[in-house]
């Protein structure tokens, strides 16, 4: 028996993913009404036409996002976005701004694996409180899954990084390593610890460094 289960944020028109960037803006391009005058009787279709910056609901951040020349999407190697084997650190933000530090990885395998951090903040999508004193890792962690060998590093809030430092540091470090950063995760509680497979694939994109993703998991019994 396999079990997928959706670790995405529903990306809709109007959505406010991150304070300060534009919401996405969906409209027809060509509607179902319109396109009757184009095709045969009866037969309808909907174009739709999408306007967003990638840093959209649930999404996977390249190396190119940080660093001018690095791969952008388009530049990916599959094997680093699908069938990941995937660890889930739980380590759940109590209080505003919870800082999950390196001790949090120590004893964990972490060598080719997505390293998914679950602090539950993804329980305030949609309101406010999601924006204010969100949880991040620490320098010391990103360097922690640097050396450990990581692929892929997530979370369930809204930036990997203390949005309190302008340096970004855990971007910084995980990306000029080419370990990919995705965002915005949910439903991390529904995974196990390990056995997972993670799947976190966005469009061949080139010249683009981050971009929404359908993120899931596969659990095989």
């Amino acid at each position: 028996m396999t079990k997928l289960v959706d670790l995405s944020q529903t990306v809709r028109d109007g959505l406010v993913t991150y304070r300060g960037l534009p919401a996405p803006y969906v409209c027809d391009f060509l509607s179902r009404q319109a396109s009757e005058d184009t095709y045969g009787q009866g037969v309808t279709f909907q174009i739709d036409r999408i306007e967003m910056v990638g840093n959209t609901g649930t999404y996977l951040d390249s190396p190119f996002h940080r660093y001018a020349g690095a791969k952008d999407l388009a530049a990916l190697e599959l094997d680093a976005l699908a069938d990941l084997p995937c660890v889930v650190v739980r380590s759940y933000a109590a209080a505003p701004f919870h800082a999950v530090d390196a001790a949090q990885f120590a004893g964990i395998d972490v060598a080719g694996k997505a390293v998914l951090v679950e602090t539950g903040w993804s329980r305030h999508w949609g309101s406010d409180a999601y924006f204010e004193g969100t949880p991040f890792l620490t320098r010391d962690a990103a360097l922690s899954l640097r050396d450990g060998g990581a692929r892929l590093a997530g979370i369930d809030a809204l930036n990997i990084d203390d949005v309190r430092d302008g340096e970004r540091p855990v971007h910084t470090i995980l990306l000029a390593a080419e370990i990919l950063i995705c965002e915005h995760l949910t439903n991390l509680a529904e995974l196990p610890d390990s056995g997972a497979r993670f799947f976190a694939v966005p469009p061949k994109f080139a010249g683009v460094g981050t971009f929404p993703v359908r993120a899931f998991a596969r659990i095989d019994d």
